[in-house]
């Protein structure tokens, strides 16, 4: 039974039915992707069709912390309290791993006079993808989300490392879409495609990647809100599934120092919802001027939105020039060198391709941001720069080097509060000011060797 996008809560209870279902884990994504909410028997959700929680448990940050004081609680009450949860019927996946039949629906966030909690990720996205209807369009995304297997380790302070395949050796060279390398996972890739087929996940191809145990693996292009909830539910799936292999899976932006870091690239086009045409596209199958238009909005805006694209320190070691990551906002046709690649593609599949997101960015922000780009490109009709044909890395430097300079960008970006809106920036900046100031209070092995002694 596909799930739609129509699905009633009758045909949610009919669904729920079929397959015996006894527990129900309602889910929240937060600000971090991170799955919160509660798990209720059946007869619970069936009754209240809904749940509470603090409303600012989707606002805190990786390390579970909240500010003491400032902007942040002018939009969340001091007093903590309640949102209301309602579940999104066409969400509802099977738990293939649970040993009693159990269902996981995600739920958006309102407050008691029945609005959405503004900065809740799903409905900033929910946010964003309103403005395009108000225009006719509808945008289409598509993910390619990679990531690392690694080996178990429960030490923080000792460096990760590939673990070990069916051979019982650790990879220890590049292995690009290498099928071989793959194979050596095999056992683990079969639970996860059979899990994912159980879900209903649109997942499409996995290849190796350039890093030893990198991985990738491509989504079906779709609307904004679904595909964020299917990479939203395909993390989790990935996580669990490497921990009954003994391994972990991490979509940590730059795991392991000498290895490539992790991008979740996405292709993105619009759509006239009337015509169904391709909005880049001219009829003569032409470049149109909304295409270059969105490439200059997304040139425009990329640096400003950084820290919704790479939203912790470590996403920042990513972005090098030696290490297959974008280092600035050129564009190009078919060039994987630039920060926004046209790929080759018939007019009615034209599409733009947004690499410099981090596989660790939140998937309903991170879509959320690059659509709102791309909108403010077109209806500022924002002309881009000329096309880049060469190797981008020669360039400089476009991108914030780190997560304070991305701070500062967003913080000072008026277009982009009005798109995303006002109250998830402060929210979320907040939220990121502490993390960096948690970080800061680290000393690094590197501080510790290099300046000990010699300073």
């Amino acid at each position: 039974m596909v799930v739609k996008d129509s699905f009633t809560f009758s045909e949610l209870e009919q669904w729920l039915n079929e397959r015996r279902v006894t527990e129900i884990e309602c889910l929240v994504p937060d600000l971090t992707g991170v799955a919160r909410g509660k798990i209720l028997p059946r007869e619970k959700f069936t009754e209240d069709r809904g749940m509470r929680l603090p409303e600012a448990i989707v606002a805190i940050g990786v390390t579970g912390e909240f500010p003491e004081e400032g902007p942040y609680y002018d939009v969340i009450t001091p007093t903590d309290r309640d949102m209301h949860l309602k579940p999104d019927p066409a969400t509802v996946r099977i738990v293939p791993w649970a040993v009693d039949p159990t269902a996981q629906v995600i739920h958006d966030c309102f407050d008691r006079d029945g609005k959405l909690i503004p900065y809740a990720p799903r409905s900033v996205l929910r946010r964003v993808c309103e403005l395009f209807d108000a225009e006719g369009w509808s945008p289409v995304v598509a993910p390619e989300l990679e990531f690392y297997l690694i080996e178990r380790s429960t030490d923080p302070n000792m460096p990760l490392r590939p673990p070990k395949g069916r051979s019982g050796r650790s990879e220890t060279s590049r292995q690009a879409y290498s099928i071989d390398a793959v194979n050596e996972f095999d056992p683990l890739f079969e639970d996860i495609y059979d899990y994912c087929e159980k879900m209903e996940l649109n997942v499409d191809t996995l290849i190796h990647e350039v890093g030893a145990g990198q991985m990738e693996i491509n989504f079906f292009h779709d609307h904004p809100l679904g595909l964020a909830d299917e990479v939203f539910f395909f993390k989790r799936t990935i996580r669990e599934t490497a921990l009954r292999h003994e391994m972990y899976a991490t979509f940590m932006a730059k795991p392991m120092a000498n290895e490539p870091g992790s991008a979740m690239h996405v292709h993105q086009s619009v759509v006239e919802k009337a015509s169904g045409r391709n909005i880049f596209s001219n009829e003569d199958g032409s470049p149109s001027p909304e295409f270059y238009w969105y490439i200059g909005g997304l040139q425009r805006y990329i640096p400003a939105a950084m820290a919704l694209f790479a939203p912790y320190v470590n996403s920042y070691r990513r972005l090098a020039r030696s290490m297959s990551a974008p280092i600035n906002i050129q564009w190009g046709t078919d060039n994987r060198t630039v920060g926004i690649r046209s790929p080759v593609a018939v007019p009615a599949a034209r599409r733009i391709e947004n690499r410099v997101i981090g596989a660790d960015a939140n998937p309903y922000v991170a879509l959320a941001a690059t659509l709102a780009c791309g909108y403010l490109g077109i209806k500022n009709r924002i002309d881009p720069s000329p096309e880049c044909k060469g190797d981008a890395y020669l360039g400089e430097y476009q991108l914030p080097r780190s997560l304070g300079e991305a701070l500062a960008k967003l913080k000072d970006e008026p277009d982009l509060h009005a798109a995303l809106g006002q109250e998830f920036i402060t929210v979320y900046t907040e939220v990121k000011e502490i993390e960096h100031e948690e970080f800061m209070k680290v000393i690094s092995p590197w501080e510790r060797e290099h300046l000990l002694l010699h300073v």
